[in-house]
């Protein structure tokens, strides 16, 4: 028999399936979905089995090597799932079929250096720097390159040179990712009466083994740690018992809980009439319909759609169905899930990127075994394995974040749709602030839209103050904090009441300049300026990584006017603690939380009134629910609003919508103060108003006018490469050829650089295609880079398709 397998290496376009010999050995136990070890050229790669067949029109062929896992890891829709992604979006299809597995049960590659046995008689004539390594080498037969280079980092620059004499062989060794955890139970072996009659014949002196089997006369099992904590004793005290045969020493797998916590049971809250009447129509579609359309529901703040959410999940389980809740930040998911576990219990499996890859490895053991029904994650989790999906639901649906900017760059709300057309299940995309896309294609009735108006019980909308930062700099007043957000603050503290305070902006400060000479500190691999961080007196660059330390004096001029300009979350915090003795802030930015669990201590924290100030970026503006937040600062409204970007209206009126949302949200009423340069700017002020129908009917005219999404869709073509002039004569080409494919309709947009030009060495340049309706545009782009193949890859330009994109390269 003979297997089809998409393999992980770098492939031609026209094929990415290879055939392989299943050989004896493997015969009923390899299936589709299996992950096998196959040769591939010289190496030894990972690859997916999607097909078995009696014959192929290749020969020879190579036998598969190894099967990874008894339990294939994708069905048969995961893989129909993988090959749509890799069609929709332009992606290598192993690189989909990756994207529906955790990335614990992703193979691990090694590179190892192995003696080459010819060469063992021989007398080794070499430098005395290759002699030590060689003669460890040989010493040692076989060694992983990375222990090789620990004990002699030199020999990084040499073994190419070894390798070029044979008298070293390099090999690729694969090892299976995926591990579960393992546990040692002690149990009885015999009944009581046996265990009785055994401690009394026990010596005096062995009082530990005593009080072991004294433990066994009421228990019948016991974790190994627990045995010995509890009786004060040492694995040999265990050994003689184990021998006598009185106990016995086994092991199991336990599976991992990333929430460690058990929460108390929650019953449904009686819904509201608007609530209800929501809930009604969204099941009625479920009953009536084969195929029901997505739903939009576009509910305020605090108007309780995670209650419907809640009880649609609930008459989904009752049917046997599974659902998929996706969120958008980590930072909403440990609220989200004590929600999800107070009403459905072990029942909720959690998938996203701050598990550890054991956690995250369980988990979806879990959900593929069926013993989880209601999975609750971030992006990623679209693709989780439930066996009978009965709901999805897209929480904060507009949220950029839904969108993976890597391959396979897929939108998760797509794949939520294809998902749920598959399935004939329930679609559900909230939000306060829809996208203009989802909103548009709910007027149109492509989608059903279902609105909350109302917030739940004796919450009201807040009162929003918008306030003119330009004012405040003509009378004086140069605080980061304007006079009336001060006063606010003051207020609360004496009233103990909380805040949020939100900049989009992490650090102490956005850049490092020289007043003398203008010289700004910039990273040296990309196009972007150093931020300051004062709790590590450092730069950092926040897009590849590298840190610096921060420097007294200009390199420029070498004048000490060096100053740090903007303002950061940790400058804030400072400012914060300047003005009011005594505050107490917690700071969430990706500087804080960046350690496992710290999203939800912080949370936690600042819910046990632990702190009067919630101080971060974005990733608290949207979710929060506390009972004593009063009142929210935003201060500064402008950032991102003047970007070149036609999404950038869209994204402030959102985030001034969606923090504002935070305040009052209970019986204390709030008020939201909004800090803006630009306050006259209808975002802002329809932001303020909490508006959204009539900023949606406002800026709807301007994407028309301006021939944007909804009205029309958009490719961007990204071309990297470490010269200018090499990636400039490639793009250029690229899109001079496929303007001969394409409509009259269409336009291509560019070559231009991107708006960070470098990142990490590499200079970026993009083009964007521009279009109504171009059915072949995907057979148009493969055509157009298949011209330019040559120069792709003797070059070595990277080339990233992105349909419809989110956010510029």
């Amino acid at each position: 028999m003979i297997a089809e397998v998409a393999v992980d290496a770098p492939l031609s376009k026209e094929r990415e399936v290879f055939d392989y010999l299943i050989p004896e050995s493997l015969g009923d136990r390899l299936v589709r979905g299996s992950r096998v070890i196959v040769p591939f050229g010289r190496r030894k790669v990972e690859g997916y089995v999607l097909r078995i067949k009696g014959e192929s029109p290749y020969s020879p062929l190579k036998e598969i090597e190894a099967l990874l896992g008894e339990e294939p890891p994708l069905s048969e829709e995961m893989i129909e799932l993988a090959q749509w992604v890799a069609k929709r979006y332009f992606s290598p299809l192993y690189a989909s079929l990756q994207a529906m597995v955790p990335s614990p049960l992703r193979a691990k590659y090694e590179r190892w250096i192995r003696w080459n046995r010819e060469y063992d008689e021989m007398p080794l004539i070499v430098l005395p720097e290759e002699e030590e390594i060689l003669t460890y080498i040989r010493e040692k037969g076989s060694l992983s390159y990375k222990s090789l280079l620990k004990k002699f980092p030199r020999a990084d620059s040499l073994l190419p040179l070894f390798l070029e004499r044979k008298t070293i062989l390099e090999e690729t060794r694969i090892r299976d990712g995926a591990r579960g955890k393992r546990e040692k139970l002690v149990e009885r072996k015999v009944n009581p009466d046996v265990l009785k009659e055994a401690l009394d014949t026990l010596p005096g002196t062995a009082t530990k083994q005593r009080r072991i089997l004294t433990l066994f006369l009421e228990e019948e099992r016991f974790p190994l740690k627990e045995i010995l904590s509890r009786a004060e004793a040492l694995p040999e005290n265990l050994n003689p018992l184990v021998s006598k045969g009185l106990l016995r020493i086994t092991e199991h797998e336990v599976l991992r809980d990333p929430t460690k916590t058990v929460f108390p049971p929650d019953l449904p809250k009686a819904l509201t009439p608007e609530q209800g009447e929501v809930y009604r129509k969204i099941l009625a579609a479920y009953e009536k319909e084969k195929e029901p359309k997505p739903f939009l529901l576009h509910g305020i703040t605090g108007s309780g759609k995670t209650e419907v959410y809640l009880q649609v999940i609930q008459k989904m389980r009752e049917r046997g169905k599974d659902a998929i809740v996706l969120v958008p930040e980590i930072s909403l998911t440990p609220l989200m899930v004590e929600r999800f576990k107070r009403r459905f219990g072990e029942e909720v499996a959690l998938l996203h990127s701050a598990l550890s890859d054991g956690e995250r490895y369980d988990e979806w053991r879990r959900i593929m075994r069926g013993d989880a029904h209601v999975v609750v994650g971030a992006r990623s989790a679209i693709f989780a394995p439930v066996q009978d999906l009965g709901v999805i639901i897209i929480d904060e649906e507009h949220e950029t974040t839904y969108k993976q900017e890597e391959n396979p760059r897929y939108h998760a709300k797509e794949v939520a749709m294809e998902r749920a057309r598959r399935h004939k299940s329930l679609l559900i995309l909230g939000s306060a602030t829809p996208s203009m896309e989802s909103y548009a294609h709910a007027k149109a009735g492509r989608i059903t839209l279902l609105h909350l108006d109302k917030r739940v019980g004796q919450g009201v909308l807040p009162t929003v103050h918008v306030v003119d930062l330009r004012q405040e700099m003509r009378e004086g007043h140069r605080s980061m904090f304007s006079r009336l957000l001060l006063q606010k603050m003051k207020e609360r503290l004496e009233r103990k009441e909380q805040m949020i305070l939100l900049l989009n902006r992490r650090g102490y400060s956005t850049f490092v300049l020289c007043r003398s000479c203008g010289h700004t500190m910039e990273c040296p691999h990309c196009d972007i300026t150093l931020t300051y961080h004062q709790t590590s007196h450092s730069l950092r660059c926040h897009y590849c990584g590298h840190e610096e330390k921060m420097v007294e004096e200009c390199p420029q001029c070498h004048s000490r006017s060096i100053r740090q300009l903007g303002v950061g979350t940790e400058k804030i915090e400072e400012e914060l603690k300047a003005h009011f003795s005594g505050i107490r802030v917690i700071r969430m930015d990706q500087d804080t939380t960046s350690r496992k669990g710290a999203h939800e201590r912080l949370l936690s924290s600042f819910g046990r009134e632990e702190a009067d100030v919630l101080l971060g970026t974005q990733m608290i503006a949207k979710g929060l629910d506390f009972p004593k937040v009063t009142l929210v600062g935003l201060i500064l409204a402008d950032i991102g609003l003047h970007q070149a970007d036609f999404r950038a209206a869209e994204r402030t009126f959102q985030l001034i919508t969606q923090v504002a949302g935070r305040a009052g949200r209970h019986q204390l009423p709030g008020e939201v103060v909004v800090q803006s340069y630009s306050p006259e700017h209808y975002s802002i002020q329809l932001g303020a108003a909490q508006d959204y129908r009539k900023f949606f009917d406002h800026e709807i005219r301007i994407r028309k006018k301006g021939g944007y999404p909804p009205f029309y869709r958009l490719t961007l073509i990204h071309f990297e490469h470490e010269e200018i002039p090499v990636l400039v004569k490639a793009i250029q080409r690229f899109a001079e050829e496929l303007r001969t494919y394409l409509s009259g309709d269409t336009v291509v947009l560019g070559p231009a650089p991107s708006q960070i030009t470098r990142i990490k060495d590499r200079y970026r340049y993009h083009c964007m295609v521009k279009y109504k309706n171009e059915p072949k545009l995907m057979d148009h782009l493969k055509r157009a880079l298949e011209n330019l193949d040559a120069i792709i890859e003797k070059n070595g330009i990277q080339v990233h398709i992105d349909m419809d994109p989110q956010v510029y390269f």
